[in-house]
């Protein structure tokens, strides 16, 4: 009797310690697949066309740059970084155009991979900023799942703020390192 005791207290001790917490998720608002933003850009969707050719302007371009499109300066694929608010890791509204033609591309070209690099800015601990940063890789790393990628063609990786785009210690600087860079394999 008292070996099936200590056996019942050790299964629900073991029982107890293999609950598992889950985080929140990135929140992502999906607003349809046709949306239009600032600045004249616009997209339609993972099926629409434009995918090799979307400029910012909405228009469309040859290949130009040695015919990749993420190479041509005036295509919107040649954009590669995602800029965040402070202590946020939610995609705002005036990049969506540039991850949403980022993940048509990856639509339209199922082999090519990439990897989602997340950054922050040098406030906070080492720790908290690799959580942050990996955050807003995973939130650009959704929206773009959401749109039809496949979750296989993207990593996403953090480096808290262990890369800084800008050395400097003001806000314009923190600014422009709280980011999500876009980079293709091979690149």
């Amino acid at each position: 009797m008292r070996k099936f005791f200590v056996a019942a207290i050790a299964a629900v001790f073991l029982a107890g310690c293999a609950s598992q917490e889950t985080q929140p998720e990135a929140p992502i608002d999906d607003k349809g697949a046709a949306t239009a933003s600032a600045g004249g850009a616009t997209t339609s969707g993972v099926g629409g066309s434009g995918v090799g050719g979307t400029t910012a302007s909405g228009g469309a371009v040859g290949a130009g740059a040695g015919g990749s499109p993420l190479r041509d300066p005036a295509n919107i694929l040649s954009k590669r970084s995602v800029y965040f608010d402070y202590d946020s890791f939610v995609v705002k509204d005036e990049f969506r155009p540039l991850v949403e033609a980022h993940a048509r591309y990856l639509v339209a070209n199922r082999g090519t991979r990439m990897i989602i690099q997340g950054n922050t800015d040098e406030r906070g601990s080492r720790e908290y900023n690799i959580a942050l940063g990996q955050k807003r890789a995973d939130a650009v790393k959704r929206t773009m799942t959401l749109l039809g990628a496949q979750e296989a063609q993207i990593e996403s990786v953090s480096f808290g703020k262990e890369k800084p785009k800008n050395p400097g210690h003001d806000e314009s600087a923190w600014a422009e390192n709280r980011r999500a860079d876009i980079v293709y394999a091979g690149e």
